[in-house]
């Protein structure tokens, strides 16, 4: 039973006063782009907009990797596909129903390719960007999925375009004022995504400075010493040794934790959902080596090979790892782990790896070779006061990455209330 107020229409329920409508009743503009762009393809020029540079993360276009065309100003073609602001983008082709918004921060004049679809309307009528947020919302995405699994893999034409429902508000005002609070949801999002660029930039600089010695911390000078990994675990294989041979018929639902090559992130652990175990009866047949807090767990496997991390407190009381991972224990009194797991985060690093792989489809290192490359590394102060600049470095990082996360969540609380009318701003 529908509530008071609430009308069910093609595209849910909404309120009584709202209409649903086929983007084809307002009798807009629609066309895609030709096939014969390539010609025209130049270093500079006008923007080409392709499906590469649309977002379902965003419906703003994005032109950090944009392809630029030169058309002659009478061309037909470039006239028909020249886009204007407020143009609504859809993809038809492909990945159907990623939907962009033109708006005035697009260079002018710019132009799309055979596998988008413009739709242009009346701004008197209907408020562009508020159609270009309500196709990009999660029932409208659905549609877009059902029609691609319906059979149109190969792509929807501009008829299909055309009969695509939309539900709006009734005045373009009340349509204006959604589309704007959604404006400054993506704003927020933009700016701390761009925020987090640029601290992971000068991380990744700062990182390069002081693993190479180019940039001392006060109070620290002297020269580094030169060793090999394997010379940092003194020639032990208990210090440097490989995890275990565990197949899938070892793997149960609980028991000792396996900690897998997936588990290895570049510069920190990744907890996965699908967790693996093994039983007590296979650690013991296999004669298992266990893992601890605080080992350096090396990746010998692509991709990318080397990438390591310092085990941390998971909650598991057992823990073992699989062959294709290094578990490292330099001595403490000589190694400031976390250093370590930075220095094998850095670009030398992964190169010196590269070099020694073998394999041709799945690419790899040796363990011994692996503990053939060599360092160089500061006294163990020297370290800590690294790996801590660093840790700081990275724990602003993650604030961030939470509150970009956090800013994206309530974007699309705001589209589930805002674009069904749970919630009117007018």
């Amino acid at each position: 039973m529908v509530k008071p107020g609430i009308k069910q229409t093609e595209v849910g329920t909404t309120p009584s006063d709202w209409e649903a409508k086929q983007l084809r009743d307002f009798q807009p503009f629609v066309t895609s782009g030709s096939r014969g762009w390539a010609a025209y393809y130049s270093e500079i020029g006008a923007p080409f907009i392709r499906i590469t540079n649309l977002s379902r993360e965003s419906i703003y276009p994005d032109l950090a990797d944009t392809r630029y065309v030169s058309v002659p100003p009478n061309d037909v073609e470039g006239i028909r596909t020249r886009l204007r602001t407020g143009d609504v983008l859809i993809s038809i082709t492909a990945d159907i129903g990623i939907v962009g918004y033109v708006s005035d921060e697009i260079p002018t004049p710019a132009y799309i390719n055979q596998h988008i679809a413009l739709v242009r309307f009346n701004p008197l009528e209907v408020c562009p960007k508020y159609i270009s947020y309500f196709l990009a919302s999660g029932d409208s995405q659905k549609a877009f999925q059902a029609l691609t699994d319906s059979g149109a893999k190969s792509g929807m034409n501009l008829t299909t375009v055309s009969n695509i429902w939309a539900a709006l508000p009734p005045t373009v005002e009340e349509q204006q004022a959604i589309a704007d609070a959604l404006g400054g949801a993506d704003a927020l999002i933009e700016s701390l995504e761009h925020l987090l660029a640029k601290k992971r930039q000068i991380k990744q600089g700062t990182m390069q400075a002081l693993l190479t010695g180019q940039l001392r911390l006060p109070g620290f000078e002297g020269e580094w010493e030169d060793k090999s990994l394997i010379e940092l675990a003194q020639g032990k294989k208990e210090l440097f040794d490989d995890g275990d041979w565990v197949e899938a018929e070892h793997i149960v639902s609980s028991g000792i934790r396996l900690v897998q090559t997936g588990n290895i992130g570049v510069g920190r652990f990744l907890e996965k959902d699908d967790r693996k175990y093994v039983s007590e009866s296979s650690f013991v047949s296999l004669r298992c080596k266990q893992i601890h807090k605080g080992d350096l767990l090396i990746c010998r496997l692509a991709d990318p090979a080397g990438r390591a991390c310092v085990l941390p407190d998971i909650e598991e009381e057992r823990m073992i790892t699989s062959v294709d991972v290094t578990i490292f224990r330099p001595s403490e009194d000589e190694i400031d782990r976390r250093f370590l797991a930075n220095v094998f985060s850095a670009t030398a690093w992964f190169q010196a790896v590269s070099d020694r792989c073998g394999g041709t489809t799945h690419k790899r290192i040796s363990r011994n070779s692996l503990g053939q490359i060599r360092l160089k590394l500061p006294p163990l102060a020297e370290q800590t006061a690294i790996a801590t600049v660093l840790a700081d470095m990275d724990a602003e990082i993650a604030a961030l990455d939470a509150k970009l996360a956090k800013a994206r969540a309530l974007k699309q609380g705001m589209m589930q209330t805002l674009l069904t009318g749970r919630i009117r701003l007018v």
